[in-house]
């Protein structure tokens, strides 16, 4: 059986996931349009618990909330049923509907691949302020949690997460899964760097969601995977477990005895009428997983600084950020509102507009793979187009310096098209940037599961820059990517890392209120 240590299988899944003209040329895949899998998961036999629509505002200026990075919470702090709403609301909530002749689309809160939303989220607590003890899957499409078991199960999540402090002490947990073949229908066996772009996006907008409404919310990625989804009740072969997010702090640590763990087998609606499967998924999927407790806790424990290469080209610093001086739009206005920009006007954005993106999105990402705010595993690159004082050209971002070193001053819009598989969003906006990473250092420190957690904070970045353009009524879209490209194009500054997430950034075609 293949081991977290033996890399040659991210190597492998990494590899054999890239795209290239070749690849595209000789991709013979096209959609079944009969057979799109559903965009939820729905139950047919458990209890429903209806979400109230009132809850508390998010009233905080979304700029302020993407950069906000939790503090130790030494009081009891236990959400309620309201905050629970607002924050899966503002996370994976249905913001609008548009009919068409065949049907209705469902736009959600944070960005997906696709629009496909393969991520459920789940939810495991103690008896809370009106919601009982139990393990809830929450259903976007009639916005309610589904009980699917009653009682307090916390211990097992502490048990499976090797007794990590958060979920040690968390009144709730929520948990993110991916469902592969509500992915895989379109994007085939890529779709497993998919499940952390998209859950990526979404704990973009549930860690500025839980800034603006709740003080404790931390991403843990280490955990005893098939614990995880035996207590949720997955069929493992098509839906895992990706995240777990533990919420609040109670004083009193969570019980380590939880009631038995039983197959439910509570039957759901299906899905479509045929699915495919992607071998490739599931193996990288078993080989990044964590088998024991103890290998839970060795992996976190191998978590080091990652290098980052000290600037030797012309730097430009970033204009300075005030909190007095970001935009005030609240981050709920910029969630229901925000969309990914379909057409890029090619005007300018301002340096201060940049500044403000780049200094709020990096300022840490509380995950356990991560352990202090200045600690990350990817590099920002960008191909600026047109930022008013910023030559054009490539350049690559220092955090500890807020500073941008020029690689290649130039007009580089038809090869950012083209790295942007040839499409022209990133050819007409104003910035594309491209998180990279060391991959061969990540998982030399981290196994298998580093890929996991490269491709998760990637997107993370990448769901704050959505609500960091959008916050400052610009529009943003993520975008996919030939990989091999990327990396010759940054090089040789770029050479030896791997791609993980691109976003478009610029003024809409069509402008965007925010009221």
């Amino acid at each position: 059986m293949t081991t977290n240590r033996d890399v040659a299988a991210a190597w492998s899944y990494h590899d054999g996931t890239k795209h290239s003209l070749d690849s595209l040329r000789r991709d013979p895949h096209s959609l079944d349009w009969g057979n799109q899998p559903l965009a939820f998961k729905v139950y047919t036999e458990v209890e429903q618990v209806p979400l109230p629509q009132e809850w508390p505002s998010a009233d905080m200026a979304t700029l302020q909330a993407i950069a906000a990075y939790p503090s130790s919470v030494a009081e009891p702090c236990v959400p309620d049923l309201p905050t629970l709403a607002a924050l899966l609301y503002l996370s994976a909530g249905i913001t609008k509907r548009r009919s068409y002749p065949g049907g209705e689309i469902y736009f959600r809160a944070a960005a997906c691949t696709g629009a496909l939303y393969h991520i459920d989220l789940y939810l495991v607590c103690s008896d809370l302020p009106g919601l009982a003890a139990g393990v809830y899957h929450f259903g976007p499409h009639d916005f309610a949690l589904h009980r699917l078991r009653e009682g307090d199960y916390r211990g097992a999540l502490v048990r499976a997460s090797a007794q990590d402090s958060g979920v040690g002490h968390a009144p709730a947990t929520l948990v993110c899964t991916s469902t592969y073949w509500r992915n895989a229908w379109k994007y085939q066996a890529r779709t497993y760097r998919h499940c952390f772009w998209d859950v990526g996006t979404l704990l973009a907008n549930f860690l500025a969601a839980a800034a603006a409404l709740f003080p404790a919310a931390r991403i843990v990625t280490g955990f005893v995977d098939a614990e995880v989804n035996r207590l949720l009740d997955l069929d493992s072969e098509r839906e895992v477990a990706l995240a777990l997010v533990p919420l609040g702090r109670d004083l009193v640590p969570v019980p380590a005895d939880a009631p038995p763990v039983a197959p439910l087998g509570l039957p759901t609606v299906p899905l479509s009428k045929t699915a495919v499967d992607y071998p490739a998924i599931r193996a990288m999927h078993a080989a990044s997983s964590l088998q024991t407790p103890a290998e839970v806790q060795a992996w976190r424990t191998s978590v080091t600084p990652m290098h980052h290469a000290a600037p030797s080209g012309e730097l430009f610093l970033l204009a300075p950020v005030s909190e007095g001086a970001l935009p005030p739009t609240p981050l709920a206005t910029v969630i229901q509102h925000r969309g990914s920009a379909r057409n890029f006007a090619r005007e300018p954005i301002s340096f201060a507009q940049l500044s403000m993106l780049l200094t709020q999105t990096t300022r840490g990402i509380p995950a356990d793979f991560l352990p202090a705010a200045d600690r990350s595993l990817t590099d920002l690159y960008l191909i600026v187009h047109a930022v008013d004082g910023l030559p054009s050209g490539a350049y690559v971002f220092h955090r500890d310096r807020l500073a941008l070193e020029l690689l290649c001053a130039g007009i580089f819009r038809k090869e950012a098209g083209y790295l942007g598989l040839g499409q022209q969003l990133p050819a007409d906006a104003s910035v594309a940037l491209f998180c990279l990473t060391d991959l061969s250092a990540v998982l030399q420190q981290l196994g298998n599961r580093g890929y996991r957690a490269a491709q998760c904070e990637a997107a993370i970045i990448g769901g704050k820059c959505y609500l960091a353009a959008y916050g400052q009524g610009l529009g943003a879209t993520g975008l996919t990517f030939f990989d091999d490209d990327v990396i010759e194009f940054f090089s040789p500054h770029a050479a030896g890392k791997s791609v993980m997430f691109l976003t478009a950034i610029g003024k809409p075609a069509k402008q965007q209120r925010l009221v």
